[in-house]
């Protein structure tokens, strides 16, 4: 294990530097739209710029991975991402951010899907749920970090502009300066949607779900806060108490996961979900401290159902499918970030702040009902963790990862959909 962590260090300080500008980015934003007079729903739409150039980005980065190899790519990405917040500060117009949103979105996923990729090679199955659990908890803290900057500042100048990227632009030096050896090239760049829902379905209307319901809290939180009278510094707050919670749990559900079915981990969190938020909507309005408790408990699920959409589609993957997988479960991501942002955003024009609760409440209740509705239709092809694990399917890591830049045929037999 101690290994596995030692050999994406860098990757990881990368991931770090990016997501606290990310986070830092996707708070001051929507503060200075508000600030702005623009309404939620416009600012819903320009969430839907960024969710565009995210789609697009899982189509089209596996090509540039495939011509010019992953490290490159990577930092070309983190350009745009400075270009894209530098761009934002110089014109201020929501249809120009819509633009400039689309190119941080497409930098983003590509960034996402590079660093995925990257730890799939790097990466034994036995120890997979663990370093990505480590993967996403430097994502969450990073972008808690990010948010607790912009309190500092004016969102109205141009200093937190330029900070954040300062910030951006120092995520290239860890993983371009770094002397371990880099991932090798793709041999093959392609999503296959058929393909990710014949091997998990559930995998596949996660993503979608999971899209659906990060994407209208990264996009609608801070317009919550700003809405429900909160400060600056009381919402970054409550948006940290909602990522400490994700980055809390990912370890131990991460780990829970790995020792039973996950679809029993997907119904417990859907459930989970809705609960906290119908808590989150009588207990919010008694004291700030309630609201962060409250939230706090709605991260613990909200962002940790990806990572067991993900772990879910590994399980049943051939060693060749990783980045085929991968692609397409963030396309699903993407789209599912395009309806959220959306449907929450009309919500809040109508029912108010707390509208963003009820659209969270639905996603969540739609993901608990597919996976246990898909437990109920195919209740025992998935296998015991244990068993998987004592198998002789062949390692999920390095060695997949190295016949498909070879263009070998997998080892071992397909498995069974879930």
């Amino acid at each position: 294990m101690l290994a596995s962590l030692t050999s994406i260090a860098t990757l990881m300080l990368s991931t770090l530097l990016m997501m606290t500008g990310y986070g830092m980015m996707n708070y001051m934003l929507p503060i200075r739209a508000v600030a702005e007079g623009w309404s939620t729903l416009t600012i819903s739409m320009i969430a839907t710029g960024y969710t565009f150039g995210f789609t697009s980005s899982c189509i089209i980065t596996p090509y540039l991975v495939q011509r010019v190899g992953h490290v490159r790519v990577f930092s070309a990405l983190i350009t745009l991402l400075t270009v894209s917040i530098l761009l934002c500060a110089l014109m201020v117009d929501w249809r120009a951010w819509t633009v400039f949103r689309a190119l941080s979105g497409f930098a983003m996923a590509g960034s996402y899907l590079i660093i995925e990729s990257w730890l799939n090679e790097r990466v034994q199955n036995e120890h997979r749920g663990a370093v990505f659990s480590v993967y996403m908890i430097a994502c969450l803290v990073g972008s808690i970090g990010g948010q607790y900057i912009v309190p500092f500042g004016d969102v109205t100048s141009l200093t937190l502009f330029m900070v954040c990227a300062l910030i951006f632009s120092s995520a290239i030096f860890p993983t371009a300066l770094s002397s371990a050896q880099s991932p090798s090239p793709l041999g093959q760049a392609r999503f296959d949607l058929l393909k990710l829902y014949r091997r998990s379905p559930i995998a596949f209307i996660g993503s979608l779900l999971s899209g659906a319901l990060s994407g209208t809290w990264s996009s609608l939180g801070a317009v919550y806060t700003q809405n429900i009278g909160l400060s600056t510094m009381e919402g970054a707050t409550l948006l940290a108490a909602v990522l400490a919670g994700g980055a809390l749990a990912q370890m131990p559900i991460g780990k829970i996961s790995d020792r039973m079915d996950r679809r029993k981990v997907m119904v417990a969190a859907g459930v989970f979900g809705v609960l906290c938020c119908g808590m989150m909507i009588v207990m919010g309005g008694l004291s700030a401290l309630a609201l962060y408790i409250c939230g706090f408990f709605v991260g613990t699920v909200l962002y940790p159902v990806y990572s067991l959409n993900v772990a879910h589609a590994n399980d049943l993957a051939e060693p060749t499918e990783y980045v085929t997988l991968s692609s397409a479960i963030m396309i699903l991501y993407g789209l599912g970030t395009v309806t959220g942002p959306l449907i929450s955003g009309s919500i809040m024009e109508n029912a108010g702040p707390d509208g963003l609760l009820y659209s969270l409440a639905l996603s969540f209740a739609l993901y608990a009902a597919y996976a246990g509705w898909r437990m109920r239709r195919r209740s025992g092809d998935t296998p015991d963790k244990g068993a998987f694990q004592a198998s002789s399917l062949p390692m999920q890591g390095t060695e997949g990862v190295s016949a498909l830049m070879n263009d070998q045929p997998p080892a071992g037999d397909g498995r069974p959909a879930a």
